[in-house]
């Protein structure tokens, strides 16, 4: 079942999260998150009206997906940057693709005209969802970071959708 995530499930977004960090090239970052980094996350993911869906399967957090604003300048106001991120042991059961369905209809029903997956380039299963549900590769930035000893390659993928009808300059 797909629901809005809540405070409780913060400690189990923080251990999928976490297991990222450590184990794979998923997440551009070195060190583990605490408790009170994510839950700093999730309470401004809450202010600024951002979706956090989890994926719970009878009362575990398999997986979760969120959006959040592509860069900070007002310009870039219909364009979203998604994370979709599942918990090892629920791999390969369709959940990705199935958060990134909710995803994809929460950004239409909010105007979104652009979302954006920027994806490590040796990340063949996260292409291939993305592809499958219409994503274009748009690009790659190659060194683009440093995990593992090894320069890491990102590529972006973006769906379109119609976006507002009337976009606002401000």
């Amino acid at each position: 079942m797909i629901r809005q995530a809540t405070k409780e499930d913060v400690p189990a977004i923080l251990a999928i999260f976490n297991d990222n960090i450590l184990n794979s090239t998923a997440i551009y970052m070195y060190r583990e998150q605490t408790l009170e980094d994510r839950l700093r996350w999730f309470e401004q993911k809450q202010i600024s009206g951002e979706p956090l869906f989890v994926f719970d399967i009878n009362g575990e957090v398999a997986g979760y997906a969120t959006y959040g604003s592509f860069r900070a300048y007002p310009a870039y106001q219909y364009t979203v940057e998604h994370s979709v991120y599942v918990h090892k042991n629920h791999y390969k059961k369709g959940i990705a693709s199935k958060l990134m369905h909710s995803l994809i209809e929460e950004a239409k029903a909010n105007d979104v005209k652009t979302m954006i997956g920027c994806i490590d380039k040796e990340n063949t299963a996260s292409i291939k969802i993305h592809e499958k549900l219409g994503f274009t590769y748009s690009g790659t930035i190659r060194n683009a970071g440093y995990k593992f000893g090894q320069w890491l390659d990102l590529v972006f993928y973006q769906l379109n959708f119609e976006g507002p009808k009337n976009p606002q300059e401000g």
